[in-house]
């Protein structure tokens, strides 16, 4: 038994992608897609806690004309059905494998905020020949986000940072969510071994973190744990960003991704001077090294 959506499509779509709704094992999931050429390569975006794909769109879009861009509500966010029982993260990474069969797509790099991060990682543990690679913005879930407490103290600090627009945005998502679903996901997350899954990945992977966000530590912890084990981790600092960086800072982020594909250094985006300032605070031993066509080496720090 499944929760019926009705399947209406909003009244305005909210970005230049198309809005649309497919069935999945019996539930309805509402998506946004980019047209793409057939070989274009695919990048589904992957929404945090509570909320749905909506927040996602200021980056998805950029980046459309480049990948065949993906944008789900996940079952049980947003305006996608629920499914009969509560789900946990492995439960979400198979709900996007899920997602990704009905597109006919057999792999795809995934961006996530957030949750969404623990979800691309466990994606990666079930299914590593289907991830090309991943990208992990904000990510969060793990020992320092929690009691509940805290990570509602530091959820709390964070809405302060971020721009007027992602309240009008995130509130609709936080209530239709609803309070028992949060406490349930919130369990799940505590039991998810979210640093283990991150250090454990075999592909190109890039770690976004704002120096603004109350939900992360600081860069220096950030970079010891990254060093602790050979990995293929690439760690981006951007300054002046805070937890929801796909929202707030989406031209500077999309730079950050593009540079990522293609193995370049990381340098600031010309683009948007004095906005926000991006670099790397730690490579991998396996990550791909810069790409000879990309210039110059990329300082490891600040």
């Amino acid at each position: 038994m499944t929760i019926s959506t009705g399947r209406r499509l909003p009244r305005r779509a909210a970005s230049a992608l198309a809005e649309r709704w497919t069935n999945i094992d019996g539930v309805d999931v509402f998506y946004r897609e980019s047209p793409a050429c057939p070989d274009a390569p695919v990048m589904m975006h992957v929404h945090g806690f509570g909320l749905s794909g909506r927040y996602l769109l200021p980056t998805a879009e950029r980046l459309r004309d480049e990948f065949h861009t993906l944008v789900p509500d996940l079952p049980g966010f947003g305006r996608s059905g629920r499914s009969t029982g509560p789900l946990d993260v492995p439960d979400l990474a198979h709900a996007a494998a899920r997602f990704l069969d009905d597109r006919n797509v057999t792999s795809a790099t995934l961006v996530g905020n957030s949750m969404g991060c623990p979800i691309i990682c466990e994606f990666a543990y079930r299914y590593p020949e289907r991830l090309d690679r991943a990208v992990l913005v904000s990510p969060a879930g793990g020992a320092y986000n929690q009691p509940l407490l805290r990570a509602v103290r530091q959820l709390a600090r964070d809405g302060t940072r971020e721009p007027v627009g992602m309240l009008r945005v995130a509130a609709p998502d936080y209530l239709r969510f609803g309070v028992p679903s949060t406490f349930r996901m919130f369990q799940a997350l505590t039991r998810y071994p979210s640093l283990e899954r991150l250090l454990a990945l075999r592909i190109p992977t890039l770690v976004v973190i704002g120096d603004r966000d109350p939900l992360m530590p600081s860069p220096a912890r950030v970079r010891e744990v990254a060093g602790r084990t050979d990995n293929h981790v690439l760690v981006v600092i951007m300054e002046g960003a805070a937890h929801a960086i796909n929202f707030s800072n989406p031209g500077e982020l999309a730079h950050v991704i593009r540079q990522f594909m293609a193995d370049e250094p990381i340098v600031d985006d010309p683009d948007e001077p004095g906005r926000s300032r991006s670099y790397e605070i730690h490579r991998g031993t396996f990550h791909p090294p810069h790409n000879p066509a990309g210039g110059r080496q990329t300082p490891s720090g600040p």
